[in-house]
Protein backbone atom coordinates (compact mmCIF):
# COMPACT_ATOMS: atom_id res chain seq x y z
CA UNK A 1 0.00 0.00 0.00
CA UNK A 2 1.72 3.12 -1.10
CA UNK A 3 0.57 5.99 1.73
CA UNK A 4 -0.89 9.55 0.52
CA UNK A 5 0.34 12.57 0.86
CA UNK A 6 -0.82 15.64 0.90
CA UNK A 7 1.07 18.40 -1.22
CA UNK A 8 2.91 21.02 0.90
CA UNK A 9 2.28 24.43 0.97
CA UNK A 10 4.36 26.37 -0.69
CA UNK A 11 3.47 29.90 1.09
CA UNK A 12 5.64 31.29 3.54
CA UNK A 13 4.38 31.06 6.99
CA UNK A 14 3.37 34.57 8.00
CA UNK A 15 4.02 36.70 11.09
CA UNK A 16 2.67 36.56 14.39
CA UNK A 17 0.45 39.91 14.79
CA UNK A 18 0.79 42.15 17.62
CA UNK A 19 -2.07 41.77 19.73
CA UNK A 20 -4.90 44.62 18.83
CA UNK A 21 -4.44 47.84 20.94
CA UNK A 22 -7.22 47.68 23.13
CA UNK A 23 -5.85 44.96 25.27
CA UNK A 24 -2.17 46.58 25.54
CA UNK A 25 -2.00 48.83 28.45
CA UNK A 26 -0.73 51.86 28.20
CA UNK A 27 2.24 52.99 29.71
CA UNK A 28 1.28 55.32 33.21
CA UNK A 29 2.33 58.72 32.62
CA UNK A 30 4.36 60.13 35.37
CA UNK A 31 2.31 63.83 35.95
CA UNK A 32 -0.87 61.94 36.54
CA UNK A 33 -2.04 62.67 39.85
CA UNK A 34 -1.49 58.99 42.35
CA UNK A 35 -4.89 58.92 44.49
CA UNK A 36 -4.08 58.24 47.60
CA UNK A 37 -6.06 56.83 50.45
CA UNK A 38 -4.79 57.12 53.66
CA UNK A 39 -5.99 55.12 57.14
CA UNK A 40 -4.62 54.90 60.53
CA UNK A 41 -3.88 51.34 61.54
CA UNK A 42 -6.48 50.08 64.75
CA UNK A 43 -4.29 48.26 67.18
CA UNK A 44 -2.62 45.01 66.56
CA UNK A 45 -4.39 45.31 62.93
CA UNK A 46 -2.78 42.98 60.37
CA UNK A 47 -5.15 42.94 57.61
CA UNK A 48 -6.72 45.66 55.06
CA UNK A 49 -10.80 46.31 56.30
CA UNK A 50 -11.38 48.48 53.43
CA UNK A 51 -14.91 47.50 51.56
CA UNK A 52 -15.44 47.48 47.97
CA UNK A 53 -18.55 49.00 46.60
CA UNK A 54 -20.62 46.01 47.44
CA UNK A 55 -19.58 45.42 50.73
CA UNK A 56 -17.32 42.98 50.73
CA UNK A 57 -14.31 43.47 53.00
CA UNK A 58 -10.73 43.23 50.84
CA UNK A 59 -8.85 41.16 53.28
CA UNK A 60 -5.50 41.38 52.01
CA UNK A 61 -2.08 41.77 54.12
CA UNK A 62 -0.73 45.29 55.31
CA UNK A 63 3.17 45.24 53.86
CA UNK A 64 5.50 47.42 54.50
CA UNK A 65 5.91 50.09 51.82
CA UNK A 66 9.30 51.79 52.04
CA UNK A 67 10.35 52.60 48.74
CA UNK A 68 6.91 54.75 47.77
CA UNK A 69 6.98 57.94 44.86
CA UNK A 70 7.50 61.65 45.60
CA UNK A 71 3.78 62.15 45.26
CA UNK A 72 2.89 60.05 48.55
CA UNK A 73 6.07 61.58 49.80
CA UNK A 74 4.76 64.46 49.65
CA UNK A 75 1.24 63.44 51.72
CA UNK A 76 2.90 61.16 54.30
CA UNK A 77 6.09 62.83 54.96
CA UNK A 78 9.80 61.78 54.62
CA UNK A 79 10.43 58.31 55.80
CA UNK A 80 7.58 57.72 57.46
CA UNK A 81 6.78 54.06 58.46
CA UNK A 82 3.61 53.18 56.01
CA UNK A 83 1.77 49.87 55.46
CA UNK A 84 0.30 49.44 52.11
CA UNK A 85 -2.39 46.44 51.22
CA UNK A 86 -1.45 44.03 48.68
CA UNK A 87 -4.24 44.15 47.13
CA UNK A 88 -6.43 47.60 46.86
CA UNK A 89 -3.24 49.44 47.78
CA UNK A 90 -5.11 51.60 50.40
CA UNK A 91 -1.99 53.04 52.77
CA UNK A 92 -2.10 52.94 56.59
CA UNK A 93 -0.15 54.89 59.19
CA UNK A 94 1.11 52.74 62.34
CA UNK A 95 -0.88 52.51 65.11
CA UNK A 96 -0.11 55.80 66.87
CA UNK A 97 -0.62 53.71 70.50
CA UNK A 98 1.81 51.46 69.46
CA UNK A 99 5.76 51.98 69.28
CA UNK A 100 6.59 52.08 65.75
CA UNK A 101 8.73 49.23 64.47
CA UNK A 102 11.62 51.75 62.98
CA UNK A 103 12.60 51.72 66.38
CA UNK A 104 12.22 48.39 67.76
CA UNK A 105 12.99 47.29 71.69
CA UNK A 106 16.41 46.07 71.71
CA UNK A 107 17.03 43.97 75.62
Amino acid sequence: MAEETAPQSTKPAAPPQAPPAAAVAPPVAATEPIEVKIKVRKPKQRSCDEKNAKGKLCAGHLKRWYDYPKEVEAKIGKEAEIYRCEFCKTLYKPDPKQMLHSFTLRY
